[in-house]
């Protein structure tokens, strides 16, 4: 069973439009035990932090995606479904995120047209599995104002320039969580998402 995680603080339609495209029949919940019972969890991220993290709380998906994290099992985040992985954000007044990994979520560069809008290049720092017949520094769309940066730089997958080398791609063992939208960036957009599928689903 492949979950969509939806609390309500977005439009998640391209991510379904995406998954379904690919022959997958994904469940769309905002129920912790749905999360729990996955074989692959997709976390899509619209909006703010704070508001984000008061929805995941408010269905207590705060303890089920923490749980189902840490007992190994596949995982993809995107955009802020990457950036609350971490323990805080200089994002609102709202600070503390899952902490699931250590480290910060840093606003962008002043200076830069923000948000940083539109197609970026995403340089590997090692292979994954999850780009396979992807090729390096191939675009990827973005749209956000902050970004990850774990204090474990060994985390690091996938890096972008923008005023900035910042974090575009972070994995460890089945997690997967990036910056960009596979679900607005094409073709390869499409061959990332189902790289990661498969893998998942592998038996």
């Amino acid at each position: 069973m492949v979950v969509i995680i939806d609390y309500g603080a977005g439009n998640i339609r391209s991510v379904i439009n995406a998954v379904t495209f690919l022959g997958y029949q994904p469940e769309v919940t905002n129920r912790p035990e749905d999360v729990l019972k996955a074989r692959a969890v997709i976390l899509p991220g619209v909006g703010a932090a704070g508001d984000t993290m008061t929805n995941l709380r408010k269905y207590k998906l705060d303890e089920a995606v923490g749980q189902y994290i840490q007992e190994g099992r596949p995982f993809l985040g995107i955009c802020l479904g990457l950036q609350i992985l971490l323990t805080r954000t200089e994002e609102d007044d709202r600070p503390d995120c899952l902490n699931i990994y250590p480290g910060q979520v840093r606003k962008l560069p002043a200076g830069l047209k923000i948000p940083h809008m539109g197609w970026n290049q995403v340089k590997l720092k090692q292979p994954h599995p999850v780009f396979g017949g992807i090729p390096d520094n191939s675009n990827f769309y973005f749209v956000h104002s902050y970004y990850a940066a774990p204090d474990d730089k060994s985390l690091v997958t996938g890096e972008t320039e923008y005023g900035t080398t910042f974090c575009s791609m972070l994995t460890t063992g089945n997690l997967v969580a990036v910056q960009f939208h596979p679900e607005k960036s094409g073709d390869y957009g499409l061959k990332f998402f189902d790289n990661f599928l498969k893998l998942a689903l592998v038996k």
